[in-house]
């Protein structure tokens, strides 16, 4: 198997081990992260809590779901932008 399939699959099962920072604390019956909640700014995050908009008191296998599709959302726009930004760096490099 090639080495970029086992990084893309060991990126999917990351992505989908994602909620088990949810459900841990959940299962333990522990408070959130010290600050993890409490961050200020000016930075609105497109998807705040990695939930959807009107989903914050949802199930947790709903607020599970959300965290993948995060962690997916995450992972494809960072891929997006390195592939983009690699091939404008290559193009350069080849003048």
């Amino acid at each position: 198997m090639k080495t970029t399939i086992k990084f893309w699959i060991g990126i999917a099962i990351l992505a989908i081990l994602s909620p088990l920072g949810l459900i841990i604390p959940a299962y333990f019956k522990a408070g959130p992260a010290s600050g993890e909640w409490g961050k200020g700014g000016s930075w609105k995050a497109p998807m705040p809590n990695y939930a959807f908009k009107g989903w914050e008191e949802k199930s947790m296998p709903q607020l599970s779901f959300a965290y993948i599709i995060s962690a997916l959302l995450g992972v494809g726009i960072i891929a997006a932008a390195a592939f983009i930004l690699g091939k404008i760096l290559s193009k350069k490099d080849s003048r």
